[in-house]
């Protein structure tokens, strides 16, 4: 069976896996254009358009009485030509944080000048990274689920992760080798953390173990999301069996070749130094034929590509050349044993992640134990800035998808490189045959989404896309609803797409995170590696910020426009946070140089500046449920269905991963966010205490381990507090309107205006 091939059937959760219905886009119409739902006509057409077989293609043209023709070749061929429509002649679009604004088409459908036909330059359209399944999506809910997926569908994703719910499967299989329940809830971590424990990184829960409420309540979850990708078009990259099993497996299986994995980020052996069965045993492939066939009978036999990964930032138990490849040897037999048709999918990260151990030997090594190239796919995972696949030569001829990671754990600063993700996609698909795709790896999904779209649509483009047009046709959609446009929103977003749109520093290499957000200290300005020093020059994101403003005073039909909120908080935070290192600065230098009691004076009002700041900052988010602490936590306790202990377990779990990351801080501030509530309650406290501690001590005197233990100590006590809304007043009680003036009026030069 060839890639990607689907094996299609009626499914055990009970929807028809649509191999060529175009129902499921019908169905999409109904939700999003309801007025609209008798005004396009969907047709399969296996000859649409000319172009290369295997890809995609559509044809949109005017049907009859006032329809609107929809041809292609494939499921997602139709839906990427149905987005096209909307986009280029209805001027309008859907959209991650604001939802669907597809319903601002015009009553009547504009009919075309002339037909649309669209192209796809690469087989596969991928979305998600493993870890967006705990940093973006671990409390979603079904309505979540249907607005993401539509969102997919629309940009022609074809090819998306499916990790929801596979604990279900997995305990079934732990059960079925003899394993008690205690000593699979031993190995299960918690719900914000399970990505990480399904990378065999980590094992256990802090904070309790994982309940059994939870684990169903996601399978029940992941029977909806799967028969919605396979309507929409969709192939599900579903789970496999890594091999990673819990501590205690040795007394169900004694005679097991078991060996424990390395340490990760810091974490104690307690809840690290995963156990792994070693994929020559013979056991291995009993529990992979276990795994997948209890997968089937709940799934159906809606995909044969399986995603597994057994080194993501873990050392392999050695580096002997012949070791690596009868790992992947004997991985990839046990697939095929499950389901002939199998195709493996890796992520290329752990080349990059761990370069100094993955020498050019070693990697050939470890991929020629997968003996036909068409039965494994590899995400090149970060291919915007640390392509892996010309030190592999391609990846020694295994397919593999161009991807884009751009965000580390959620970080929320401005940033992209638009260049990268334009020109370099459109050489590497040129120059290496062994390319397939284009994907999107991001680690959360938490802003920047002109980003990802850029991607996606350059999958349909033979050229690097004409980034000025792009940004000018979003403007355009985005926007759509508020009357004729301002010029000033055009102008606004051309100089982000020029500014922190347009990195081109190769020592950053992601979204830049503020210095505000890591625990304060004499040295929070960061370069490199989670960045805090922006790449652009901030003056220019003051100006896009003035022209948005300014937009809403020619046309104030923008602010109350979901949209226009949105950006304007977005934006607004941006130029706050970028304030913020001159700031803390002065703040370090008054201190440095204060040597009399006199000047404690000057070190209380840069104290106060800072503290402030932050303060006005934590307003501006609060206006915005996107940009809100309580809608994560929320998130996060709906769940629980008002069992107390469950809601607690659940906003533990949600607060640890955004600050201390681990139960003694072991990756803290990896995964920080810019969130109203979490500003106030968790980034001006530490702040205050930081402040208090230089007022108190000479820079002689300083000790970096006491602030540490003074932090920390509050960090602690935050992570099991309850949230209530009381914080939230100032973000409901005032418009957004109304707070951007105050905000700008106490900061004038922050905002270009002195």
């Amino acid at each position: 069976m060839h890639l990607g091939t689907i094996l299609l059937s009626v499914c055990s959760i009970g929807v028809l896996a649509y191999a060529q219905s175009t129902q499921g886009l019908y169905n999409l119409v109904k939700r999003r254009l309801s007025n609209h739902a008798n005004h396009f006509d969907f047709t399969i057409d296996k000859s649409c358009c000319a172009g290369i077989d295997g890809y995609d293609r559509f044809m949109v043209s005017n049907g009859p009485n006032n329809t609107i023709s929809i041809k292609g070749t494939s499921i997602s061929a139709l839906s990427s030509g149905l987005r096209r429509y909307l986009t280029d002649i209805a001027h309008v679009d859907i959209y991650w944080f604001i939802g669907s604004r597809l319903e601002q088409a015009p009553a009547i459908l504009p009919s075309l000048n002339q037909p649309i036909q669209g192209s796809s330059t690469v087989r596969w359209r991928y979305h998600f990274n493993t870890v967006t399944f705990s940093y973006t999506t671990a409390f979603w809910s079904w309505k979540d689920w249907e607005t993401q997926l539509d969102w997919m569908a629309l940009h022609g994703v074809n090819l998306p992760l499916a990790w929801v719910g596979q604990e279900k499967i997995l305990v079934e299989v732990f059960q079925e080798l003899g394993l008690t329940d205690a000593e699979i809830a031993s190995y299960l971590s918690g719900p914000a953390f399970q990505a990480w424990n399904r990378f065999g990184n980590i094992q256990g829960s802090w904070g309790g173990d994982l309940p059994r409420t939870w684990i169903d309540q996601q399978f029940a979850l992941q029977m909806k999301i799967l028969p919605r990708m396979v309507e929409l078009g969709m192939t599900p990259v579903l789970p496999a069996f890594t091999g990673f099993v819990p501590m205690n497996t040795t007394r169900a299986l004694p005679d097991a070749q078991i060996v424990r994995g390395s340490q990760w980020a810091g974490f104690p052996p307690q809840y690290s130094n995963d156990s792994y069965l070693e994929p020559f045993d013979a056991n291995f492939a009993k529990i992979q034929s276990s795994f997948i066939i209890k997968q089937r009978a709940a799934y159906g036999s809606i995909s044969n590509i399986y995603t597994l990964d057994q080194y993501n930032e873990n050392s392999p138990y050695s580096g002997d050349l012949d070791y690596l490849r009868n790992v992947t040897y004997y991985t990839w037999q046990s697939l095929k044993q499950a389901d002939p048709g199998a195709v493996w999918m890796m992520q290329g990260w752990l080349f990059y992640a761990q370069a100094s151990f993955w020498t050019e030997e070693r990697i050939q090594a470890f991929l020629s134990g997968i003996e036909k190239n068409d039965d494994m796919l590899i995400l090149d995972l970060f291919s915007e800035s640390a392509p892996q696949w010309r030190r592999t030569n391609s990846y020694y001829g295994k397919p593999w998808i161009w991807c884009q990671v751009h965000d580390y754990g959620g970080n929320m600063g401005l940033y992209g490189q638009l260049r990268n993700v334009t020109v370099n996609a459109t050489e590497a698909r040129a120059e290496s045959p062994s390319l397939v795709g284009y994907g999107l790896t991001m680690e959360g999904q938490e802003g920047n989404e002109i980003m990802y779209t850029t991607l996606l649509d350059q999958a349909w483009s033979e050229a690097p896309l004409d980034t000025k047009k792009y940004f000018h046709n979003w403007v355009r959609s985005r926007y759509s609803g508020c009357g004729t446009l301002p010029v000033e929103l055009y102008e606004a977003w051309d100089l982000l797409r020029t500014s922190v749109y347009d990195n081109t520093n190769t020592s950053v290499t992601s979204v830049i995170k503020s210095a505000f957000e890591i625990r304060p200290g004499l040295n929070n300005v960061r370069i490199g590696f989670q960045a805090s020093v922006p790449t652009y020059n901030t003056s220019q994101v003051v100006q896009s910020w003035e022209k948005l403003y300014k937009a809403a005073k020619e046309e104030p039909r923008l602010w109350a426009s979901p949209p226009y909120q949105h950006d304007m908080v977005d934006l607004t935070r941006q130029v706050i946070v970028n304030a913020f290192i001159p700031i803390y600065h002065t703040l370090i230098s008054t201190w440095n140089t204060s040597s009399a009691v006199a000047d404690s004076h000057a070190l209380t009002r840069e104290s106060d500046k800072l503290l402030q700041l932050l303060t006005d900052l934590d307003a501006v988010l609060l206006t915005n449920r996107n940009f809100r602490l309580s809608t994560w936590i929320e998130s996060a306790r709906s769940w629980a269905h008002s069992d107390e202990d469950f809601e607690a377990f659940l906003e533990y779990n949600a607060r640890n991963q955004i600050t201390l990351w681990g139960p003694d801080g072991e990756i803290a501030d990896y995964a920080s966010k810019q969130w109203g509530g979490l500003v106030s309650t968790y980034y001006v406290p530490r702040w205050r205490i930081f402040c208090k501690y230089l007022q108190s001590v000479s820079p002689a005197s300083y000790n970096s381990t006491e602030v540490e233990r003074l932090l920390i100590k509050f960090e602690k006590k935050w992570q099991t507090e309850t949230w209530n809304d009381t914080m939230e007043s100032r973000g409901k009680t005032k418009s957004l309107q109304a707070i951007i003036d105050d905000v700008q009026a106490r900061w004038p030069t922050v905002f270009g205006r002195c």
